[in-house]
């Protein structure tokens, strides 16, 4: 979204545009199968983690061991969420 300066930029503007509504359509894939809040913090760990790791594979910001971790710690933190029973607690089941 920032290289589309203010959607001044057509090509940027239509990637962000593609990309949004690519995103949204996951969240409405995900709200099928599990429930809502389960599926947006999913969506939201694996949008967060794709941000950052476009940003570091394209030089905008810097690689480092430890980033390279937590990331790994918020994708796996995301899929265990989806990874749950979606009726009550796992203490019940």
């Amino acid at each position: 979204m920032g290289l589309s300066d203010g959607f001044a930029r057509p090509l940027p503007t239509l990637v962000f545009a593609v990309a949004a509504a690519l995103s949204m359509a996951g969240l409405e894939l995900a709200v099928k199968q599990i429930a809502l809040g389960t599926a947006y913090a999913v969506w939201v760990g694996i949008g967060a983690a794709l941000t950052v790791g476009w940003a570091m594979a394209t030089g905008v910001e810097p690689a480092s061991p430890l980033k390279l971790l937590f990331i790994a710690g918020i994708v796996g933190c995301a899929a265990g969420l989806k990874l749950l029973p979606s009726g009550g607690s796992a203490a019940e089941d």
